[in-house]
C-alpha cells in the first residue's frame, strides 16, 4: 500500500509541476500526453490502488487492476478538460478590424495634414487612438472609423447629420 500512496503523492507533485512548468510535454504525441494527463493518471492509479488494498482483501495485482482503468479515465478527463479550455474562443481579444465602423468623438482636433486623437469604445472599453482625416475635424465632433492604419492609429470621417 505504501507504493500506491507514493504514486498518488507523486501524481500530486506532477500536477503542481505542471502549473509551474506550463506547457511542458504538451506537443508530445500530438498533444494528448501532457503533465496534467500524466499527473491525473499516476495520482488516480496510486490513490485508488491504496484504497483498494486498504479496504479489500485484494493484493497488489487487484489494486493495480482497479487503479489502471481509474487512472486512464482520469487522464482522459484531464486531456478533454485542457483541450476544452485551450480551444475556448469566447474571450478572444479584439482585432484591428473590430474598430472599423466604430463611432467615437474627437478629443484632440485632427488637422488636414496630421494626426489628432479620438476616443472610441471597443468591447465596452474606452480606447484613445491617433487619428487621421482627409479634412480637418474639430474637437468634440462625432466620427466614424473607416480603416485601421496601425495598432494605435485609424482613419476617420466626421459624422454628417
Amino acid at each position: 500500500m505504501t507504493w500506491f500512496l507514493g504514486l498518488g503523492m507523486a501524481g500530486v507533485v506532477l500536477l503542481v509541476l505542471s502549473l509551474v512548468l506550463d506547457g511542458v510535454l504538451d506537443g508530445l504525441f500530438d498533444g494528448w500526453l501532457s503533465l496534467p494527463v500524466i499527473a491525473g493518471f499516476v495520482s488516480m492509479l496510486g490513490f485508488c490502488g491504496a484504497i483498494v488494498m486498504g479496504t479489500t482483501g485484494l493484493g497488489a495485482v487487484g489494486a493495480t487492476a482497479v487503479g489502471v482503468p481509474a487512472g486512464a479515465v482520469t487522464g482522459w478527463l484531464a486531456y478533454r478538460l485542457s483541450r476544452t479550455l485551450l480551444n475556448d474562443r469566447a474571450g478572444a481579444a479584439p482585432r484591428d478590424d473590430d474598430l472599423i465602423g466604430a463611432a467615437g468623438c474627437v478629443v484632440t482636433a485632427i488637422p488636414a495634414d496630421g494626426y489628432g486623437e479620438v476616443l472610441v469604445r471597443l468591447a465596452g472599453q474606452p480606447v484613445k487612438l491617433a487619428a487621421r482625416s482627409p479634412a480637418p475635424v474639430p474637437r468634440g465632433a462625432e466620427i466614424w472609423e473607416e480603416r485601421t492604419l496601425s495598432q494605435t492609429a485609424v482613419s476617420v470621417r466626421p459624422v454628417e447629420r
